[in-house]
């Protein structure tokens, strides 16, 4: 059987929609399997849960957890906080001020999300974020699986 690839799901609205594109084409140039659900240009009057809500909803539907997302806004918060309303999502929003922040999110909570903002994010940190990201695997500690447990379990 086949090693099934991993997919990244892309989203952002107007203010993130250049950090999209950035992270889109560092991802292409990767080799790495995208899927874009928006925008797809740039409209400054749009609104964000629509294209992070498909997002999220593309990931939490992949059991096997082979689809991750990465999405932007203008702060990368309500961004994270529309894609957090779905079970097994875990998303993470990021600021660009550390990049360990970005790498624990994987070891110790295995975020398949990542959120940025790209009113605080340049383009070229936005892809060293998410190459660091989409390297670190989850730690697999009991401790970490246990919290996980516990939040999916949350009602």
């Amino acid at each position: 059987m086949a090693e099934e690839k991993l997919t990244i799901v892309l989203a952002a609205d107007h203010a993130g929609y250049k950090l999209k594109e950035a992270v889109k084409a560092y991802l292409e140039s990767q080799k790495i399997q995208v899927l874009d659900v928006g925008a797809h240009e740039y409209d400054a009057g749009d609104d964000y849960p629509p294209y992070m809500a498909a997002a999220a909803m593309k990931v939490a539907s992949d059991l096997k957890g082979h689809t991750k997302a990465v999405i932007a806004g203008g702060s990368g918060e309500g961004e994270a906080m529309v894609a957090n309303r779905f079970p097994g999502v875990r998303a993470v929003a990021w600021y660009g001020d550390k990049l360990d922040i970005v790498q624990l999110s994987r070891e110790h909570n295995d975020a398949n999300i990542l959120s940025m903002g790209g009113r605080f994010v340049s383009e070229e940190l936005a892809v060293k974020a998410v190459e660091l990201w989409l390297k670190t695997p989850f730690s697999g500690d009991e401790r970490h699986k246990r919290r996980i447990q516990e939040m999916d379990n949350i009602q």
